[in-house]
Order: structure tokens, then C-alpha cells, then sequence
């Protein structure tokens, strides 16, 4: 007779409880020792207990690159694990679900919200992650105990409430996504660990940034090398009791963890620098939907960028500008909401998003450093003072739009402010008539308006968002995957963008080692300054798109290749198959 799952899991609840409700943590060395339990080895596949249920884990939900690719991972998984008489239920748990996120996780998923998981700043406003990576916490101090007793109480309190809800909704798959890769809340990953390890729960650890991507110990880097991004996490390295038990949870190696990376370097420290078995480390990559794929022409681009300015507008039939110079003064304040908004060098300059000579330049991302958001206005500056591109902008009274999608993170309002002084410069160098010709927009994750119903319209997808551009610019610094050139390619919209680092993803992403007709065809963004024959490129593909015809038709269909979510789905069946 085949075990009760319920039943089993019920009882192993129990017992976790016992056993964490006795458990002494009074300083790091404490904790391993609760980490590695004996507990009966696990009764049903792998395949039976993901039929049962699947959670995927984040910090968060909203229109940002994890959520859309926890959609993607969940669509896969429900597909491939449902019968016909039974649907497997889906579950999608984190710390905060944003209205955005509406967009992506669908109405009959179940949503789990915990208080206390979110990560970064949004952690309890960032209190416990500034203790534990940007103050001094010296081994054997009062501060490190204080901090090893803190982070264990709110281990347990995260273990107890997702363990109930696991066990009473029978979840026998879980799928974090960065919660044991990239730490933004430590307590949480440990929280994870000790239900997976307690309940013998099955995981698909997904990692798409680890803390080592951009980040080592000061005694590593050479007198005057510029830091790390994630040089923070290794502040507190020389505390080997914490660092012990930090570094053992990203990525957790478990009996029952399987490790996903979202690229071939990643898979390679686990096994060489890690030790981790390379039969239990693998790539997943992502699925386009069909959807990206659909063919479109000039009334759909009208379409979009009707929504677009209506969001920007506030569902206002006139869309006009808020002045650089106002917003810049009331930035703080700006941070809090984060309301759509279009720029222009002064206010109430209208932009009508209809205009034949429009020209739309998509950055389909948050705004971060890395996103080196700053080189797009650059690029426009080399522009006007390209007698090309500048000539015909001005005969042929055209005007332009750099749209930025993404939200941006409180901790990263100096480099919202470094775009924003890049534009000043931009706007600032040519004469008045022009400079109101040239718009900065924000629609920071919002894809629907009240407004839609009045005028017949639907709101926003992805994809949608991509055909309102003539290009997608993408000059990142590093990128753990680069999924705009891949979704931009599938739309059809050509992309300029870096050769991120680190390389081989970059080179892996637009298929490099790969067919000639399985590659993607991109414009190289130039690290240094803009040459003529670049600036020449440029300024053909803006005001002569359909120079670009056999590219873009190249790129779809390289992209629909390699990219289907037949291959993602198959992906997840090896997968299961592994454990």
C-alpha cells in the first residue's frame, strides 16, 4: 500500500516543531547542528510529490525578470504535471505581491503571502541586512551573537509558517528562485533549508544571481581596483562562524536540492569551486511564449503607444511633460510612488504618441547601476551631433522617446539620478526648439490604467511593450542571462546591446557556438566612443526601419528554435527525473 503523503508530511510537521521549539542557538556554531536532522528518507518520487503540488519562492512579485520567469517555470510545471481528470495546483509564495503582478501570475494560482521574507532594504527597511553586510560584526562579539540568535528566531518563525502551509496544502515541490542564491535575506534561505530538510520536501533551487558574481573580499582585490557590487556580502568574512553558515545556505547542498543556473559559468563554480555533484547542477533556461511571435504592423505599434501615454498621462487625453529640473527637486518624494512620468527640458511640452516621425527607444529594465541606463543617453547625445541622424530629425520634424520600463529599487536612487543628469545633458546641449522634441519616460512597471475601459482598450502585455519600440537598447555592464535580447528578437525589434559581461553568457545567449541560422543577429553598443560608421548604423536603423526587414525576420526565427516552451518543459521532466 502506496504511503499517505498528507500523513507523512503531517507527522514530519510535528516533529519539526518539537524539535526547533527545544533547539539553544546562542551564537553561529550553534545552528549546523540543527540543519542536517534525522529524519525518515522520503517515501514517494519525485514525480508523485510534484504531482501533488509545486510552490515557487521569491522575495517578492511584481513585472520585474524573476516573476516573468517564475510564470514561465510555473505554466511548464502545471502542463507537465497535470492529468486529465486533476490539475496540478500551483502555489506562488513570497513577501509582497505588487499590483504588477497580476500581469503574470494567473488568477487561479494560489498565492501565499509570509511577513518577513522580503529581501534588501524591504527586509524589515533594511535593518538586518545594513548589521550583517555593511557594519563590522567581529567573531566572539556581543553584536555577532546578538545577530546569530536574531537571524535563528526568525529562521524558525519563516520554517514554522511555510512548513504549515506546505503540509496542509500537500506541496511535495518547491522552487525558490534567488532565495539560497542571492542573499538578500538570509533568515529566509535558512527558513527554507529547515522545512526542506525537516519536511523532506523536494527542491529546484533556481539561481540566477550568486554573491560571488561581482563580489570577493576586500584582501582579494589589487590597491585601487574599484569594488564589487556584491563586495558587501564578504564584510564580515573574517568571522568564520557566521561566514560558515552563510556561505553553507547559497546554495544549500541537500539530499533532495537540485541546483538550477541560469547560464554554463554558474553550473561550473558549484561543481569546480563548490564541490557540488555535477549530476545534481544544471542550466534552465527560458520559454517565449507564442504570443512574442505574432506578426504586427503599424496599427498595433499606434495601439501600444496610446496605452502607453495614457499611463504616463494618468489617463489624461494630453500627454505633456513634468520639467527635469522639477522632478529632480521633488525626487524623493517621486521614489515613494514611483509614478508613471514623462521628462522633457521644460514643463507641459506635449508629446502625441500617434506622430509618424516618432522614434521610440525601449530599456526594458529596472534601473540599476549595471544597467548602465546612462550610455542610452550618451548614445542620443552622439546622435544629434551626427549630421546624419541630426539633418533628418530636424527636416523631417521628428521626436523622440526613451522609454524605461522598470521600477526602481530605493537602494539605487543615485543611479535613477545618474540617467537623469545624463538627460539634462543631452537636453541641455541643443537649441530650445529641438531639445523639446526629445522626451525621457517612466512607466515603471504598470501596464494597465483605468482609463483603457473608456477608450476599448485592453491593458498591456510583454510583448505589447516591445512593438511600441523602433529599437531595444541594452548596454548592460554584466548579465546573469540578457533575456531582452532574446524577447525584443522574438518581437522582431532590433536590439543594440553590450557584449556584458561575463562573455561566454553573453555569447551563449545570442547562440555564438551555434548554426548560423539558430543565431541572433545584434548591434554591438560600443564601450568607448561612438564611430562614425556605428553612428551611421544607428541612424539608418531609426529613420529607415525597414532597411532592417531580413534581420528581424532572421531573429525570430532563430529565437523561436531555441526558445520554445516544449524545450523548457522538457527541461523540468529530466529534472524531476534526476531526484
Amino acid at each position: 500500500m502506496a504511503p499517505n503523503w498528507s500523513l507523512e508530511t503531517r507527522t514530519r510537521l510535528d516533529e519539526m516543531r518539537k524539535f526547533l521549539a527545544a533547539a539553544g542557538v546562542a551564537d553561529w556554531p550553534d545552528i549546523p547542528g540543527y540543519l542536517h536532522p534525522e529524519v525518515n528518507p522520503v517515501h514517494v518520487s519525485a514525480l508523485e510529490a510534484a504531482k501533488r503540488g509545486v510552490a515557487f519562492v521569491t522575495y517578492d512579485y511584481g513585472i520585474d525578470g524573476v516573476s516573468i520567469e517564475i510564470s514561465k517555470y510555473a505554466d511548464c510545471c502545471e502542463a507537465l504535471l497535470s492529468d486529465d481528470d486533476r490539475s496540478t495546483p500551483i502555489h506562488i509564495i513570497g513577501g509582497e505581491f505588487y499590483e504588477q503582478s497580476d500581469t503574470v501570475i494567473r488568477p487561479h494560482w494560489k498565492r501565499f503571502q509570509i511577513e518577513g521574507v522580503n529581501g534588501w532594504s524591504k527586509w524589515d527597511g533594511g535593518k538586518w541586512f545594513s548589521k550583517l553586510f555593511y557594519e563590522d560584526m567581529p567573531d566572539g562579539s556581543e553584536v555577532s551573537r546578538e545577530m546569530a540568535v536574531e537571524i535563528w528566531t526568525q529562521a524558525v518563525s519563516i520554517a514554522r509558517r511555510l512548513a504549515e502551509y506546505v503540509s496542509s496544502e500537500g506541496i511535495g515541490l518547491l522552487v525558490p528562485v534567488n532565495i539560497n542564491s542571492n542573499p538578500g535575506n538570509p533568515a529566509y534561505a535558512l527558513g527554507m533549508v529547515l522545512v526542506s530538510e525537516y519536511l523532506g520536501i523536494y527542491v529546484i533551487n533556481s539561481n540566477h544571481d550568486f554573491l560571488w558574481e561581482g563580489g570577493r573580499p576586500a584582501t582579494e582585490h589589487a590597491p585601487g581596483e574599484q569594488a564589487g557590487v556584491r563586495d558587501h556580502f564578504y564584510r564580515n568574512v573574517e568571522n568564520t562562524p557566521f561566514f560558515d553558515v552563510f556561505a553553507s545556505l547559497y546554495p544549500w547542498n541537500g539530499d533532495l536540492w537540485l541546483q538550477v543556473n541560469i547560464n554554463r559559468l554558474q553550473s561550473a563554480h558549484l561543481t569546480d569551486v563548490d564541490g557540488f555533484v555535477p549530476e545534481r547542477v544544471s542550466e534552465l533556461s527560458t520559454a517565449i511564449s507564442e504570443k512574442f511571435f505574432e506578426p504586427f504592423g503599424r496599427p498595433e505599434v499606434l495601439s501600444v503607444r496610446r496605452r502607453m501615454a495614457l499611463i504616463l498621462a494618468d489617463g489624461n487625453s494630453v500627454l505633456a511633460t513634468v520639467a527635469l529640473a522639477d522632478h529632480l527637486a521633488g525626487l524623493g518624494d517621486w521614489m515613494q510612488q514611483q509614478n508613471p512620468v514623462l521628462l522633457g527640458r521644460r514643463a507641459g511640452v506635449e508629446l502625441d504618441p500617434t506622430a509618424a516621425g516618432l522614434i521610440v527607444l525601449l530599456q526594458p529594465t529596472r534601473i540599476i547601476a549595471r544597467k548602465r541606463i546612462e550610455r542610452d543617453l550618451h548614445l542620443l547625445q552622439a546622435l544629434f551631433g551626427h549630421e546624419t541622424f541630426r539633418d533628418a530629425f530636424t527636416t523631417d520634424n521628428r521626436t523622440l522617446q526613451l522609454h524605461i520600463t522598470g521600477p526602481v529599487p530605493i537602494e539605487h536612487q543615485a543611479d535613477l539620478e545618474t540617467v537623469l543628469k545624463a538627460f539634462g545633458d543631452v537636453v541641455n546641449a541643443l537649441p530650445a526648439a529641438l531639445a523639446d522634441r526629445v522626451f525621457l519616460s517612466f512607466s515603471v512597471g504598470n501596464e494597465d490604467h483605468e482609463s483603457f475601459a473608456a477608450h476599448g482598450f485592453e491593458r498591456l502585455t510583454i510583448e505589447d511593450i516591445y512593438r511600441m519600440a523602433d529599437a531595444v537598447v541594452f548596454p548592460s555592464e554584466t548579465e546573469g542571462r540578457g533575456l531582452p535580447i532574446v524577447e525584443a528578437s522574438a518581437c522582431g525589434v532590433p536590439i543594440i546591446c553590450s557584449r556584458y559581461k561575463p562573455e561566454q553568457v553573453f555569447a551563449d545567449v545570442v547562440g555564438e557556438d551555434r548554426p548560423e541560422q539558430e543565431q541572433i543577429r545584434t548591434i554591438h553598443f560600443p564601450e568607448e566612443a561612438f564611430s562614425e560608421s556605428f553612428l551611421d548604423e544607428i541612424s539608418s536603423l531609426l529613420l529607415t526601419p525597414s532597411v532592417n526587414e531580413a534581420v528581424r525576420a532572421h531573429n525570430k526565427a532563430a529565437v523561436r528554435n531555441r526558445y520554445s516552451r516544449d524545450r523548457l518543459q522538457a527541461t523540468f521532466a529530466a529534472l524531476i527525473d534526476t531526484f
